[in-house]
């Protein structure tokens, strides 16, 4: 019989995680770190982008393909909530170049340790994905009605010159950030935490707001190096994702481990 998984995670000890008081010079840091990681073996890392580059691009070409490039901004919306659990395979090669172990992309794509509890995240973090994206749906319809989406080409102009347009600008950015500050809180650490330690999916979510509140200035910082990041994979039609999404996948490890409990 396989040893049970505890419900409830110990609270944190005063010292650990919640009195850190990191600058937000510190994300610098773990993303060097996080580059240091790419560079050693960087096969299996670059591997693991050119996937994610794969996956990504073929959903970007389904949607066009099917007329749902309606939901095109709310999808690369959606990618980044998912990111942390696409990204558990590279800070499985952090964590391995950390102990000491061999490093190969097998191990990095056949992570064992907690992977019921990874895979409980996933559906969880895709559930909020898919709320975001129908929320985006429904503040478009509320503000022009039932009117088709004009297209990427003249979208600009729907939202630039209009009144309608403005406002659905407003509501959907204030919306929008309380849907990534929520998910960027939950899973900035509870898919690494899930690796190394013996708790639940939803204890790991609340100890990852709960470092994430407590140190607010630095995950801000690296909030805003994750966000600058993405925004230029997207620039590049999406190929800067296949070292973008490595290097911050193993940031991310560097940056739970300076902030673990």
């Amino acid at each position: 019989m396989s040893p049970t998984i505890p419900a409830v995670m110990p609270p944190l000890r005063p010292d650990h995680g919640l009195n850190r008081h990191f600058a937000p010079s510190a994300a610098l840091r773990w993303l060097a770190a996080g580059w240091h990681d790419l560079i050693i073996q960087p096969g299996p890392s670059i591997a693991y982008g050119l996937g994610v580059f794969a996956v990504s691009a073929a959903i970007v070409a389904g949607l066009f393909a099917f007329g749902w490039d309606y939901i095109l901004f709310p999808a690369f919306a959606g990618f980044m909530v998912v990111g942390p659990v696409l990204a558990v395979g590279l800070y499985e090669k952090s964590r391995r170049i950390a102990a000491g172990e061999p490093v190969t992309l097998a191990g990095m794509i056949f992570v064992r340790p907690a992977s019921g509890q990874i895979l409980f995240t996933g559906v969880l973090l895709c559930g909020l994905m898919l709320l975001w994206m129908r929320a985006a749906v429904i503040i478009y319809a509320l503000f022009f009605g039932l009117v088709d989406f004009p297209g990427l080409d003249h979208i600009a102009a729907m939202l630039f010159t209009t009144p309608a347009g403005w406002a659905l600008l407003i509501v959907g950015s204030a919306v929008g950030a309380l849907f990534a500050a929520f998910s960027f809180a939950i899973s900035a650490f509870s898919v690494p935490m899930l690796l190394e330690e013996r708790v639940d999916a939803l204890t790991a979510m609340g100890t990852s707001v709960q470092l994430v509140w407590n140190n607010l200035p630095v995950m801000l910082a690296w909030g805003a190096i994750v966000l600058g990041l993405f925004f230029l994979s997207l620039a590049t039609g999406l190929l800067g994702l296949i070292v973008v999404f490595p290097l911050l996948g193993h940031g991310t490890w560097h940056a739970w481990r300076a902030i673990r409990p």
